[in-house]
């Protein structure tokens, strides 16, 4: 027979049991007043009218059905009567329980089998009154008070359709007297397929959807078992009447059968859990792909959260609801260790003052290990006992869900309805495998949010990084034309990292973000885009509101820093771009915007902090990408060539050797200044091709001099990422074999800076170049912060003066002091001293009277090349023998 179960806490019984209407809510608190909704008002005041229709009907029916088979009474009904009674009470409690589907099961209990012996042996009356007689003693022992009435209407179809059926089969066949057993057969099949239909009106009169392909499965399966219990009961009444010592046979016969359908329903049973399982397994996957698939999140999240969807979360527990037939289920969710548990209710009514956040000391709440709990109030201690009264209930299922090393939920399930025996081991079986599965999805969607939030957030700050920033600032500025972007630096950043350490360095970027999100306020989207600097998206805004703003953040940046006891100094500069109407916001592009906020970073020059991107700023850069872009082709087309500045030694002016100087003549932008164009060459990794091309004109230019019989110097000058290539002394080898030029003719100059930038790197190139016999010079010495220690330890051959303090020398003190310095302490190491820079008699007359051992500048020459330093040392300079015979030039004067 069917059994529809929901809400309601009513045990199924052989004539169907309805539902009452849904109550679940998906909230953490009890309803007002503990009271239905509209809805479900509506539905109960439908299905009352339902059950006073089947009631009436039922009455009606079973009063012409009597006038029609009129009473046979006989010597025997005192004692048929009440076996028919205790026959069909123990088919009630013998019922077999099978799920169909969600809110849909079956119970096979054999009341076909007394129904067909009472068309057999008794009158209409005495079966219909022992046929409702048993089914409501079931509900009232089972405390299903709320469809009695709506049973008793069935009960009463049920055994009138019986009989009606089976005295039309009786009339058809002409038997006058006794039931035919073929009439009984059919009208035994009648009362389930009666009971099956008023089952299936109630659930459209409450509403509830059902297919037509379940409702056919359903009826067959309901037909298929009535005739086999109604031909077991046939056969068995036919047999014992026939040959009363064969009933241990029926009786064998029947509890065969009774094993069979309890077989059967463990299979059904089974199969169900396992779709259930699937089912609540893909609601977890499918809510998991949707919070994947969401924005990478607000512009001021920080938090690693899972976001949770009610309504998702709710079906969930309404799946595992249905599956254990419970009245009650609730989810409690812990997805952020930090925030209480969020609560999901669904089910029957709580019980009044009852309150979904409970404590943390709740008995239920501090379960240890993951397995199920089955507690009942008979059996529980006084504090397990307290909380199940607490909330309504009389027993329970409990289970915590855990991942590796946290809990992070619990399913709670209350009451098991249509079921006389309460839950049972399969549910047990089912709550843990369900309660696995959900604790997995629960660990993966937190290591997927995790991954998220570390995917487009900055560890160190909590902000946005540049993948974050991109994806949230795509919608605002498609949605508003007029949007900024602010790029801001702090320019203290790497002072403080050299200086302090980068601990410290953190800790000021750290403080940095959380001004600026204090300025911008949460709504803002703000990231750290690497290093020390942020990108703020102001949607929808002007350009004398951004003005504003970058103008607060910079007075916020620029206040004082207080690093352990120390208190650092800080600047910042910001540039920003602003998008207009005539820009078409789906074609703009994040990273294009950043570029431009960077390209006004750039350009902030001479106090100016804040500066707003215009076109020109762009060319610029365009002019740079072109340069790098055509670099090599411009060597390879002669564009870039080599000039060469003569240096003389002090005080005898014959001609050392020169310093190699490039020069790139571009056919669009003509002169190309070798601070422009150099720089842009080493950041994009092309400095080894540079030094090349340099390295090797020098070298041949050097080879071309020994073949004239002089002996003239070459200095190159190298870049930091020259010295961290592991190979450069051996290519530096190479080349000297390969033009013929001994080791001591060529020197290598770099910067003080760049030497001192990762000495201990450095140390091992530039003692394998010293090995070649190359000379090692330091250049723009003074103007860093060289540590001595280190100085002594490289295997430099000379320094050389910065040009800045040899053109102050005739008019600052404190300039002719450091050269002074600069010259003693590198004849104190023993290096040469060259003073570059030197443009007027004075300078060189006092370079010479300290002692200074080089000299180079405009004052001796410009930069020239090739073809024009031949005209200059043909024009300027004597050849001369030196003591040891070689030929020098003397610079004439």
């Amino acid at each position: 027979m069917p059994d529809t179960h929901g809400g309601s806490a009513d045990a199924g019984t052989a004539t169907g049991d309805i539902p009452r209407p849904d109550t679940s809510r998906p909230v953490a608190a009890p309803s007002e007043g503990g009271s239905l909704s509209a809805e479900a008002r509506a539905d109960e005041r439908r299905f009352q009218l339902y059950t006073v229709a089947v009631l009436t009907f039922g009455l009606v029916a079973a009063g012409a059905v009597s006038a029609w088979l009129p009473f046979q009474g006989s010597v025997h009904l005192w004692w048929i009567g009440p076996l028919l009674a205790l026959a069909f009470l123990g088919a009630e409690q013998l019922g077999v329980n099978v799920d169909v589907r969600s809110g849909i099961s079956w119970t096979i209990s054999f009341t076909e089998i007394p129904l067909v012996i009472g068309l057999l042996v008794a009158p209409f009356e005495v079966v219909l009154a022992a046929h409702v007689v048993a089914g409501v003693t079931t509900l009232l022992a089972r405390r299903v008070t709320g469809r009695v009435l709506y049973n008793a209407g069935a009960f009463l179809l049920e055994v009138t359709s019986a009989f009606a059926v089976a005295g039309l089969v009786k009339q058809a066949l002409g038997s006058v007297e006794d039931m035919p057993w073929l009439a009984a057969l059919a009208g035994t099949l009648t009362a389930p397929l009666a009971s099956t239909l008023l089952a299936m009106a109630a659930v459209r009169v409450l509403r509830r959807r059902m297919r037509v392909g379940t409702v056919v499965r359903l009826a067959g399966r309901i037909l298929v078992v009535g005739f086999v219990n109604a031909s077991v009961g046939l056969t068995g009444y036919l047999v014992i009447s026939k040959t009363p010592e064969a009933w241990p046979i029926v009786l064998a016969v029947s509890l065969g059968l009774a094993a069979l359908y309890w077989a059967y329903s463990d299979l059904l049973r089974e199969q169900r859990d396992m779709e259930a399982l699937t089912d609540v397994s893909l609601m977890v996957a499918r809510s998991g792909q949707q919070a994947a698939a969401r924005p990478a999140g607000k512009a001021g999240d920080v938090d690693v959260d899972i976001d949770i969807d009610v309504d998702e979360w709710t079906t969930i527990a309404e799946r595992i609801r249905d599956q254990l037939a419970a009245a009650r289920v609730v989810l409690r969710l812990r997805l952020d260790p930090e925030q209480p548990m969020r609560t999901v209710v669904v089910g029957d009514d709580l019980a009044a003052g009852y309150d979904t956040e409970l404590d943390a000391d709740d008995p239920l709440l501090r379960l240890p290990g993951a397995h199920v709990r089955h507690l009942r109030v008979t059996e529980a201690n006084p504090q397990i006992r307290a909380a199940l009264l607490r909330r309504g209930a009389s027993e329970a299922l409990v289970v915590p869900l855990r991942s590796a090393n946290q809990l992070l939920g619990i399913i709670e399930a209350y009451d098991r309805l249509s079921r006389w025996r309460g839950f049972g081991k399969y549910d047990v079986q089912l709550l843990g495998t369900m309660a696995s599965h959900l604790a997995t999805a629960l660990d993966n969607r937190r290591l997927l949010a995790t991954l998220r939030h570390d995917a487009y957030h900055d560890p160190l700050t909590g902000l946005l990084n540049r993948p974050g920033f991109r994806q949230v600032a795509a919608e605002p500025l498609r949605e508003h034309a007029n949007s900024v972007v602010l790029r801001v630096d702090l320019d203290v950043f790497s002072t403080v990292s050299d200086a302090l350490g980068y601990t410290w360095a953190d800790r000021m970027l750290m403080a940095a973000g959380k001004r600026m999100r204090d300025t911008l306020g949460a709504g803002v989207p703000l990231a750290r885009l690497e290093g020390a600097s942020f990108a703020v998206l102001l949607a929808d805004c002007d350009a004398e509101r951004a003005q504003e703003i970058a103008q607060r953040l910079r007075e916020q940046l620029s206040a004082p820093y207080p690093v352990d006891r120390l208190t650092v100094e800080a600047n910042s500069v910001v540039g920003y771009v602003l998008t207009t109407a005539e820009e078409n916001a789906e074609r703009v592009d994040v990273d294009s915007l950043l570029q431009r906020a960077d390209m006004a970073v750039r350009a902030t020059r001479g106090g100016e902090e804040i500066k707003s991107y215009v076109p020109s700023m762009g060319q610029i850069f365009l002019r740079r990408f072109q340069m790098v872009t055509q670099f090599r082709q411009a060597i390879e087309e002669g564009q870039v060539t080599v000039h060469y500045q003569p240096k003389v030694t002090l005080p005898d002016k014959q001609v050392l050797g020169v310093e190699a100087l490039v020069r790139w003549q571009h056919p669009e932008f003509g002169r190309v200044n070798p601070d422009e164009f150099v720089p842009a060459v080493e950041a994009a990794g092309l400095v080894g091709v540079l030094t090349s091309f340099v390295l090797d004109a020098a070298l041949d230019r050097v080879r071309r001099w020994l073949d004239d019989g002089l002996r003239i110097s070459v200095a190159v000058n190298l870049s930091v990422r020259n010295l961290a290539d592991a190979e450069f002394p051996a290519r530096v080898a190479e080349a000297l074999e390969r033009f013929g030029v001994p080791g001591e003719l060529l020197t290598l100059e770099l910067t003080e800076s760049d030497v001192m930038q990762d000495p201990e790197r450095a140390l091992p190139i530039l003692r394998e170049l010293s090995d070649l016999g190359i000379e090692l010079a330091v250049d723009d010495f003074g103007t860093g912060y060289s540590s001595l220690a280190y100085l002594r330890q490289l295997p430099v051959d000379q320094v050389k003066i910065d040009k800045s303090f040899v053109f102050g020398m005739g008019t600052d003190l404190g300039d002719l002091a450091v050269v002074r310095s600069i010259v003693e302490l590198g004849h104190s190491l023993g290096l040469t001293v060259v003073a570059e820079g030197v443009e007027e008699d004075l300078a060189r007359d006092q370079l010479e009277a300290m002692g200074c051992d080089v000299a180079q500048g405009y004052l001796i020459s410009r930069p020239l090349s090739e073809d024009r330093l031949e005209a200059w040392l043909q024009a300027r300079t004597a050849r001369s023998l030196d003591p040891a015979s070689e030929p020098v030039l003397t610079l004439l004067t």
